[in-house]
């Protein structure tokens, strides 16, 4: 019979922590925990196959299921002393969720779960506290109602705000017991007015509901766009853990916490955390009430006056730290830790590979391997390439004038500017039309997912360093300012007021999630030095990859910035771009319009210094390091007038009526340019364009080659090749042109001539074109759209719903889709290698940014990817650690 449920406690458990898969990462880290006899409350995990089961099978569950559960409560009974359901000594469980990979505050969590008017009688005489029993029982009905009967949150925050205004309460904590008894009856009111039926009594009918509410949440708005922005599987699952209750809101000896065995946010090697007395666990996440720090140094750094758990609970404390040490020696990893405090004795209810930035998680892999807690290539594999875009971009100049307006918790590191949105919706739109927002919200919470996703930073009133907001901005890698308390939010006016000063919807403000600081206006910013922690990574990363990492750059500036992150050369440099400078799109534009061949040519020589200057500067930039240039790729219509204006300038430049270039603009007008008169097309019907480029190249590459006594081998990458023939034609012209520049300069140059590979033709008879190529450069942007037959440009209208039906797993202009264009690809190699085995390859489209498409590079042979200047580091990283994969 298939085992749906493990127990773990008391010492044991049936599952381990590499049974993520099956037990959820949740379940196996207790299990895990239990076994290494740390203070774990007895529960059970109801496995991840149950959910597939669920949703495969019309949200019915495995037979056996029901029978399993109920012997695993039993067991949790006899652990606990306590019968589930029992009006004397009742049991009382939470239910969490736990998927294989980390989803904070994604899916549905249920507490205190067994009560009822019976039970909560019973709680309170066995905890001798009545006000806590009620506190819980409230709990309990909004959470439960909320999470499993869809009872909106907000009808019990009003309830209890309306009877703390009539009994002129101020803080949660002054509710006596009778209080809470009364507000407890008005939640069950308000549920069975909102429903047409009463709340639930009955222990199991809850535990059900509960179970069959976490089954459910995997499938919620905020979990799906959790799991698409993180490459989630939907097929994973989640695993359902239902455990017994430990209560930090037992009085001033109880206490419960968030921590983390180091700083998530630096690396520093500190317990980093808050605690909160007399609290439950959702009270410190969700931000209900500032919490306090977890250690003396981090309070007196914060300049906290409210006392750390170091100097209130410090028995407990050091118990605390010792289980840290335990924790992070076993998993050889930092960790994220949930606690719980009950009269004081410790309770570990969660453990697991915290989050963290990327400045932190190259201190801890670093720190770590020096450490001797892992190897050089353990820490290489710790650190997730796309994560270091964190480290590549701007901070805030720190000798700039700043105008803080208010100042918060340094929840998340970096910085950001941009105008003032309230609701995430409108972050999202206001995003799509190109502006840089920043969102800000009281609180955020999974809900706000998307717009979190889309700005540029987050703000939030309420909240410390562990709720919701900062989590999941890290993991984002968004900035983030948390807790500012003296700022105060009206979201239906759009205005928010902090110290006499008034910021509206639409204004811009930047915040420092490094220091907690929000400024009015746009602070100036500093590019990012990348040396230490960072390069001691990228050095163990280059000593393990085989793939070469290249970039495509086309200016100076481009070129140097890519050179200082590691580029070992150019793997694209488009020469059209260099056309459209004002200095030279005038030549340009008379090339297009000449009628015969010597106006071309006539045009052609006013540019040819123009290319070999900027040639030049490559080379020099690069000097010792391949430079593959693409020859002029787009269609000539791109280079002409598109507004009125622009025609008339352009008529009075050259002497040409505007009715004339009208025309041939109209002559040059094509219905589906990208398949049209481009590439080697242009090549082949106006040779002399080929042929000054060719020209310009072997001129400066001699010329640098004089100065600077370093070889320069560059590569000529013609496009858009179908066939073997439009090569060789086009190679002879090139060869012929290299043959006069040698003859009169008196100086040959070594260099290599390939092609493109961006059409399925190409790519199908690449055996043949592989005779006249000395290189193929896979370019799969374009082999994207001539493969899957969509165009780039309008396929944004579409490709989401794509995405969201799982018809592609992710947008295939981001990642390479493999079954497709990769086949493609590797089809193409192997044909290409088959005629000549040293043919030179690799790709040069987006895709050679991304981690994904990166590995499968590598475990198809390619010599090398090419990207853009700031993913450099970040393919360094990925190519590494494909091939530590495949070790």
């Amino acid at each position: 019979m298939t085992k749906w449920v493990y127990n773990f406690g008391g010492g044991a458990a049936d599952g381990r922590a590499d049974m993520k898969n099956l037990l959820g990462g949740k379940g196996a880290n207790l299990a895990e925990m239990a076994s290494l006899g740390l203070p774990v409350p007895p529960g059970l995990t109801i496995t991840t196959e149950v959910c597939s089961h669920y949703y495969d099978h019309d949200l019915q569950y495995p037979d056996a299921l029901k029978s399993q559960v109920e012997a695993a409560v039993a067991a949790i009974e006899d652990a606990v002393g306590a019968k589930f359901g029992d009006a004397e000594n009742p049991l009382l469980v939470s239910v969490r969720s736990g998927a294989r990979v980390s989803m904070p505050g994604m899916m549905d969590t249920v507490l205190n779960l067994g009560l009822n008017d019976e039970t909560v009688v019973g709680l309170a005489a066995q905890a001798g506290d009545e006000r806590f029993a009620w506190d819980s029982y409230r709990r309990f009905i909004q959470m439960y109602s909320d999470v499993v009967l869809g009872v909106d949150h907000y009808h019990f925050e009003d309830i209890l705000e309306m009877h703390k205004e009539d009994n002129d309460y101020y803080l949660d904590t002054e509710l006596t017991a009778d209080d809470w008894r009364e507000v407890a009856g008005l939640y069950k009111a308000k549920t069975e007015a909102e429903l047409g039926r009463p709340f639930p009594t009955d222990v199991n009918e809850q535990l059900w509901g509960a179970i069959g509410a976490v089954f459910s949440s995997w499938q919620i708005d905020r979990a799906k766009t959790y799991r698409k922005l993180n490459n989630i599987s939907e097929k994973w699952g989640t695993a359902v853990n239902v455990q017994a209750m430990v209560f930090g809101n037992m009085g001033e000896t109880s206490a419960t916490g968030v921590a983390f065995t180091r700083d998530p946010g630096t690396g520093e090697r500190a317990y980093y955390g808050e605690y909160l007395i007399n609290a439950q666990g959702e009270d410190v996440v969700a931000g209900i009430r500032t919490p306090q720090n977890l250690t003396k140094k981090a309070r007196e750094k914060a300049g906290a006056t409210a006392p750390s758990m170091e100097e209130t609970l410090p028995e407990v404390f050091n118990q605390l730290a010792d289980v840290f040490d335990r924790l992070e020696a076993h998993y050889r990893d930092m960790q994220d830790i949930e606690f719980t405090v009950q009269k004081g004795k410790l309770w570990m209810l969660q453990t697991r590979a915290g989050k963290r930035t990327a400045k932190a998680a190259l201190k801890i892999a670093v720190d770590m391997q020096g450490e001797g807690l892992i190897d050089e290539k353990t820490a290489v594999m710790r650190v997730e390439p796309s994560a270091l875009d964190q480290l590549l971009h701007p901070t805030l100049d720190p000798d700039a004038i700043r105008d803080v307006l208010t100042k918060g918790l340094p929840a998340s590191p970096g910085a950001a500017s941009g105008i003032v949105v309230f609701d995430s919706d409108e972050a999202v739109r206001e995003a799509k039309d190109g502006k840089d927002v920043i969102l800000c919200r009281i609180e955020t919470s999974p809900e706000d997912i998307h717009g979190m996703h889309a700005a540029k930073g987050i703000l939030t009133a309420r909240g410390g360093m562990t709720s919701h907001a900062a989590v999941v901005a890290r993991g984002m890698g968004r900035p983030c300012v948390s807790g500012a308390g003296s700022l105060q939010i009206d979201m239906r006016e759009g205005v928010m007021r902090a110290l006499g000063r008034e910021i509206r919807r639409g204004d811009r403000i930047t915040i420092d999630g490094s220091n907690g600081e929000v400024m009015v206006g746009e602070v100036p910013t500093l590019q990012p030095e990348l040396s230490g922690d960072f390069a001691r990574l990228m050095q163990w990363a280059d000593k393990y990859r085989t793939l070469k990492v290249r970039t495509n750059s086309d200016t100076p500036v481009d070129t140097k910035t890519a050179r200082e992150f590691g580029a070992e050369g150019i793997g694209l440099c488009r020469t059209e771009h260099m056309f459209f400078d004002e200095d030279r799109i005038i030549a340009v534009r008379q090339m297009i319009l000449a009628e015969e061949e010597a106006g071309r040519r006539e045009a052609l020589a006013k540019l040819l210094p123009m290319q070999r200057g900027d040639f030049e500067e490559i080379f020099r930039i690069m000097r010792g390091l391949p430079v593959t240039i693409r020859l002029l790729d787009p269609p000539l219509h791109e280079f002409l007038p598109r507004e009125e204006s622009e025609f008339e300038a352009m008529a009075d430049a050259i002497g040409v009526g505007v009715k004339k270039l009208r025309q041939r603009a109209d002559e040059l007008h094509e219905f589906n340019p990208m398949l049209g008169h481009r590439g080697c097309r242009l090549g082949i019907t106006y040779p002399e364009i080929y042929e000054m480029q060719a020209r310009a190249i072997f001129e400066a590459a001699i010329a640098v080659e004089k100065n600077t006594g370093e070889a320069i081998v560059p590569e000529i990458m013609i496009p858009l090749i179908a066939t073997e023939t439009e090569l060789s034609m086009l190679r002879e012209r090139v060869e012929a042109v290299a043959g006069d520049v040698f003859k009169e300069q008196g100086q040959a140059v070594e260099y290599m001539i390939g092609t493109m590979i961006e059409l399925p033709r190409a790519a199908l008879q690449a055996g043949k074109i592989a005779n006249s190529a000395d290189f193929f450069s896979f370019g799969t942007n374009d082999l994207t759209q001539t493969c899957i037959g969509i165009s780039r440009d309008d396929a944004a209208r579409f490709l989401d719903e794509y995405v969201k039906k799982d018809i592609f797993a992710q947008d295939p202009f981001v990642s390479m889709d493999i079954d497709g264009v990769g086949e493609l690809v590797k089809l193409g190699t192997e044909r290409g290698r088959a005629t000549k085995s040293d043919l030179k390859i690799g790709i040069c489209g987006e895709h050679g940014g991304d981690p994904a498409s990166i590995e499968f590079c590598h475990n198809i042979g390619l010599d090398y990817v090419s990207c853009s200047p700031f993913r450099v580091p970040i393919a360094r990283l990925a190519a590494a650690q494909a091939a530590l994969k495949e070790s």
